[in-house]
């Protein structure tokens, strides 16, 4: 539907969905990916019956704060954003019986208003292009870039879940397996970027694999992300081994201060979505000197027009940009895509899950997304470009409920395969 600025809309209806869809056994840091990653896919219908999609983490206690956020949000007119935070600040700070951080994964501390918020923010952007006739990326302050450049997310994996057959993916536990994963993500997705999530096994190892991966792939930068799993020493001397390997190093040891301390003598930049997730954390970061890349994520920053504003602040600091990534399905994608499309200061490839969920394994209809050379094309249609498909929605929800997955844990998981496994940070 497309009208004038002046014809407005309100909210009629939210419709708050929890999601499940097969997810391989990546190891990390903390554990390992359970057979599942669960999502929330968020619907806001307005009067004239047109929606805008969002897209958010699937844990109980947030699912439960996005129900007080969508009761309070009825009525709001679509282009009315900034009251549309108000009053979900406000139902937010009047209960809190949801309980817990709500939200998956390492990244425990964000705020809790922009990560709940998030999903909506990005419904709304949605109606707003859907009613005006145009893409999301030009109510960011319009396109920059035509294509969004992805780096290639190497995992260290089993060949498949416990008791499951093999994924297509195969085993990888050594540099040998990370190389021919590598050669995998290039081959079918065409990515000029590699990334490998580190913290899983000795730093030694893993520094191994990051160049094993320089001798196959001499062209192509390299980061590894160990996830606080080192300490300072540690981190400073896998520093001073890959120094003329990393394009970056991202988050190996815990905390602003670890992390300025390893900075003040790594000569490749620092990057990180661990030790500064929200806007509060910024002016210390800042004075200690702690990071020179901040990994944004609309999911945890609030949305995207203060996905943009940290885009200024890093930016009027010196410092670069890219963008994180957990697990996510089709409407998360295209969010992501208008946002770093219309971001002047994108400096690095981005992060993306994508090549690790089964193409059936979505919300949106069709296949929107093609992967050439190893990025994507900011979509062109009004709102976020994509549309949803209610069988999907319906099939994936049925598999929610079925699967029993109610909250994000990654060391639970181990533990259930290994009872001695403890999470640890630092570890090495």
């Amino acid at each position: 539907m497309t009208g004038t600025p002046t014809s407005r809309e309100r909210i009629v209806d939210i419709s708050i969905t929890p999601v499940a869809f097969a997810d391989p056994p990546l190891l990390n840091a903390v554990g390992v990916h359970e057979p599942f990653a669960i999502r929330t896919i968020v619907e806001v219908i307005t009067d004239s019956g047109t929606y805008g999609l969002g897209e958010t983490y699937g844990d109980e206690a947030h699912q439960a704060r996005l129900t007080l956020a969508a009761e309070a949000l009825i009525g709001t007119d679509i282009f009315d954003i900034n009251h549309a935070r108000t009053r979900v600040d406000e139902a937010l700070a009047k209960d809190s019986s949801a309980g817990g951080h709500g939200m998956s994964g390492m990244i425990t501390d964000s705020s809790t208003l922009d990560r709940v918020f998030s999903p909506f923010e990005v419904a709304l952007l949605d109606l707003q292009g859907k009613k005006l006739g145009l893409p999301v990326s030009e109510l960011l302050g319009g396109r920059v870039r035509e294509r969004v450049d992805f780096s290639g997310y190497l995992f260290y994996k089993w060949a498949g879940h416990p008791g499951h057959a093999d994924d297509r993916w195969g085993e990888a536990l050594d540099p040998a397996g990370i190389v021919r994963q590598a050669e995998k993500m290039v081959s079918e997705y065409g990515f000029r970027a590699l990334k490998l999530k580190g913290g899983v096994f000795a730093p030694d190892q893993e520094a191994e694999a990051i160049e094993a991966l320089a001798t196959r792939f001499p062209e192509v930068p390299l980061r590894i992300d160990p996830n606080a799993a080192w300490t300072v020493e540690t981190s400073n001397r896998v520093a001073e081994r890959l120094a003329s390997t990393l394009e970056y190093l991202e988050d190996p040891t815990p905390g602003i201060t670890g992390m300025a301390e390893v900075r003040s003598s790594a000569s490749m930049p620092l990057a990180t979505n661990m030790c500064v997730v929200a806007f509060a954390q910024l002016p210390e970061a800042i004075a200690a000197g702690s990071i020179d890349i901040i990994l944004s994520d609309h999911h945890f920053w609030g949305g995207l027009r203060r996905s943009s504003m940290l885009a200024g602040i890093a930016e009027t600091f010196g410092m670069s940009l890219s963008m994180h990534s957990n697990s996510h399905l089709g409407i998360s994608l295209a969010a992501m895509l208008h946002l770093a499309g219309s971001t002047q200061n994108i400096d690095f490839a981005c992060d993306t899950h994508w090549p690790w969920k089964n193409p059936e394994d979505d919300v949106v209809a069709g296949a929107p997304f093609h992967f050439e050379g190893g990025s994507l094309e900011v979509p062109k249609a009004p709102g976020l470009g994509v549309e949803l498909n209610r069988d999907r929605l319906a099939a994936l929800h049925q598999r929610y409920l079925d699967c029993g997955i109610r909250n994000r844990d990654d060391t639970g998981y181990m533990q259930k395969l290994d009872p001695d496994y403890q999470a640890l940070a630092p570890r090495w």
